[in-house]
């Protein structure tokens, strides 16, 4: 095991420990609809091409960051099931690996590998993307400058409606099955 990796296991486990300790269940409040919709965007798929926002429209969509060294990537289990409970129905569920947070592996490959084996991973998945700062992907950079959300850590979580427009954010300890955001998402279906 890597000195980075050592960093990264012990970064999740006391984040883990302190909000099982505390009991947090911190969510931020739902924004209001932003006033614009997302603008059109692409982003390389980590299966191989390029996913255009056009393939989406008329979804709603919940955007996530992630990361595979994070204490919250046990999420990547209830985003899949969401993915498959609501996929006929139209919901996207998107995840865009991302260092940012210096939780992620050094390669494609390497996290769509562990994504697979690990959890089945099959919904939507970018390749690693900034998603905070100058060089944000442009659709962060939007989400920065016109909903005013930046992910503040990994698995923070964006719900779309069906005409692009942000319904709510919440940041990582909300849990993908939890009711605020199954709620959300089947009001937007």
């Amino acid at each position: 095991m890597t000195d980075r990796s050592r960093i990264h296991m012990l970064g999740a486990l006391a984040t883990v420990a302190t909000a099982a300790t505390l009991g947090v269940t911190k969510m931020l409040a739902a924004k209001t609809q932003s006033n614009s919709p997302a603008p059109h965007w692409k982003i390389d798929s980590i299966y191989g091409g390029t996913y255009d926002s056009a393939e989406f429209a008329g979804k709603p969509i919940l955007l996530v960051n992630t990361a595979s060294l994070c204490g919250f990537t046990p999420q990547f289990s209830a985003l899949q099931s969401l993915y498959d409970t609501y996929k006929a129905r139209g919901l996207i569920v998107f995840a865009v690996p991302s260092d940012d947070f210096n939780q992620e592996k050094a390669d494609n490959a390497a996290v769509k590998d562990f994504c697979e084996m690990t959890f089945g991973i099959n919904l939507p998945m970018a390749t690693i993307s900034k998603v905070k700062g100058k060089d944000a992907h442009p659709l962060y950079q939007w989400l920065h400058d016109a909903a005013g959300f930046t992910p503040d850590w990994n698995f923070n979580k964006v719900l779309f409606d069906k005409s692009g427009y942000v319904v709510a954010t919440w940041d990582a300890y909300a849990e993908p099955l939890g009711g605020a955001i199954q709620d959300a998402i089947e009001a937007n279906l």
